[in-house]
């Protein structure tokens, strides 16, 4: 079998010896080559450790094809659908490595949605496996009737039922070679699908080419090393932790897995695994800032911390910057694509009035990428005017699984729309405002939810806010805030409205505030607003 391993300058492998810079090309790379490249270069460095058990990266490889190859005995083929039901775990990160050195097709499930929701996405992505961890078991049980794609279950610890395979023994039965077919980097790797907080959730497909430019850019900003610890606890079925996963790949970093979050044992772990690279939701940096150990911990080797899925409030930013230093970047990105990433070294709080407005900001576009902001005819607005954001560069998804619509929709002449509301300045950093369908008409006024929520966050005794168009008979739509205070402290709504009145324009500032213990949030830690307009209704009713 034709075996070649690419590091980031060219220089390869091929059947173990040494290849000539342009031997590939790099639109020739695939993950496979990623992995290959680590189990030969870093064969005996640990590359993948979950609470007592760890891989060098040489083990991990052959598990991966051992586990593919098993599945190419039970019929799977090339471009076949591998569905995963589990929480973070080694083997998780074994059945994406399994997919991405043969040509499968790894497809991953939220856990954390209800039984029809999973099926929809099952039915959608007609998987030929499904590998699943044992706490889910009487749940897949349930949905194996609607599921006349499936050939073949595989659990993951516990005693595997009779209709399904146990994951070690499929291991087992797995040739170190692995499979007799290798992936092309033209060739779909992942299909995973968006969160779905503003609809039903759509599959995205992303190709091995793609994933691999976007391993390089991570790499690029994050700048991870072979001796680094990466500590992942955001769910691997997220495109994130996945996107973070690839940059410390790219360079043969260990990774380290949490199966949850939980702020005690998250602090823990970074100090007594000695962890210099994290990656967060800004809710859980918030949850973490606000634990007493975060001072009391030698957290000394940590270098890095990526935040995306939302943007971090400004004093929870100014507070970890206080505390851990100047460990914070941000990447701003889509299931669809890559966008845009906010470097260590611009998160100044203490600079020039410019500089303290890029905390702001999501930064600016990746190397390669362009963006542009585009009225609702879909032409460019000029510098500082807000308009949906738009994009393209190497890391866009090709289209989504079964959709041909929403995916002619969603690319527009090689562009992205991405839904969300933004505005450039002149040095091309990017500023969201709102997502497009969650903006707010009041009076035939444009509300940014993001304005509000700034204001409302201002406010000593508010730790979280969000905003959200009510109907109002008078206005069309009305603002009303959510809001989450310290239980110490009691606010009532006039003292919320009241607030916001020298902050904002009057129009723009709430009309009714609930509220609540915390906010509902999505598995990449955005908030879910669409949980809150159903709560709302509801209450009405």
């Amino acid at each position: 079998m034709l075996n070649v391993l690419f590091d980031t300058t060219g220089v390869g492998v091929r059947d173990g010896h040494p290849t000539k810079p342009g031997d590939m090309s790099a639109d020739e790379m695939t993950l496979a080559h990623v992995l290959e490249a680590n189990a030969f270069k870093y064969g005996n460095r640990i590359g993948y450790v979950q609470a007592e058990r760890s891989l060098t990266h040489r083990q991990y490889l052959a598990r991966a094809r051992r586990l593919a190859d098993g599945l190419y005995q039970r019929n799977a083929r090339s471009q076949d659908r591998i569905a995963v039901l589990s929480m973070n775990c080694l083997e998780y990160l074994e059945a994406y490595g399994a997919c991405e050195v043969s040509g499968f097709i790894i497809t991953t499930v939220n856990y954390r949605l209800a039984a029809p929701e999973m099926l929809s996405i099952l039915t959608d992505a007609a998987p030929k496996v499904l590998i699943f961890e044992s706490r889910y078991l009487a749940l897949v049980d349930q949905l194996r009737t609607g599921l006349p794609d499936v050939d073949c279950y595989v659990c993951i610890g516990g005693s595997a039922p009779v209709w399904a395979l146990d994951y070690e023994s499929l291991i087992d039965s797995g040739s170190p070679a692995g499979p007799p077919i290798r992936p092309r980097a033209s060739q779909v790797a992942h299909l995973i699908y968006t969160s779905g907080t503003t609809g039903r959730p759509k599959g995205c497909m992303l190709g091995h080419r793609q994933l691999v430019d976007k391993a390089q850019l991570h790499a690029g900003d994050m700048d991870p090393r072979p001796e680094d610890r990466l500590l992942i606890v955001m769910p691997l079925f997220h495109v994130g932790a996945r996107g973070v996963v690839g940059a410390a790949q790219w360079r043969g970093a260990a990774i380290y897995l949490l199966r949850s979050f939980e702020p005690e044992r998250y602090l823990n772990a970074l100090a007594e695994q000695g962890i210099t690279m994290a990656h967060l939701a800004p809710t859980m940096v918030k949850d973490v800032l606000d634990h007493e150990l975060v001072r009391t911990l030698d957290l000394s080797r940590l270098r890095l911390i990526c935040y995306s899925a939302a943007p971090m409030p400004l004093p929870t930013l100014r507070r970890g910057l206080e505390l851990l230093g100047p460990v914070f970047h941000q990447s701003y990105g889509q299931t669809e694509g890559m966008v845009s990433s906010l470097l260590r070294s611009q998160h100044l709080p203490d600079g020039n009035e410019t500089e303290k407005g890029w905390l702001l900001s999501v930064g600016q576009p990746y190397p390669r990428t362009e963006v542009r902001i585009v009225d609702d005819d879909g032409n460019p607005v000029a510098i500082g005017s807000v308009g949906e954001i738009t994009y393209r560069g190497p890391f866009m998804f090709s289209g989504y699984w079964n959709d041909s619509v929403s995916t002619l929709a969603t690319i527009r002449d090689g562009w992205v729309h991405s839904g969300d509301i933004g505005r450039l300045d002149d040095g091309g950093f990017l500023y969201i405002v709102d997502r497009k369908k969650d903006m707010i008409v009041s009076g035939g006024e444009n509300i940014y939810s993001r304005d509000v929520e700034d204001a409302l966050l201002k406010h000593e005794f508010i730790s979280e806010a969000a905003v959200i168009g009510i109907p109002d008979a008078r206005w069309g739509e009305a603002v009303h805030a959510y809001v989450v205070c310290p239980v110490q402290r009691v606010l009532t709504q006039d003292d919320v409205i009241e607030h916001c009145r020298s902050l904002i324009a009057s129009y723009k500032r709430p009309r009714s505030a609930t509220f609540v213990e915390a906010l509902p949030r999505t598995a990449n830690g955005k908030v879910d607003k669409r949980a809150l307009r159903l709560r709302h209704s509801e209450g009405r009713s």
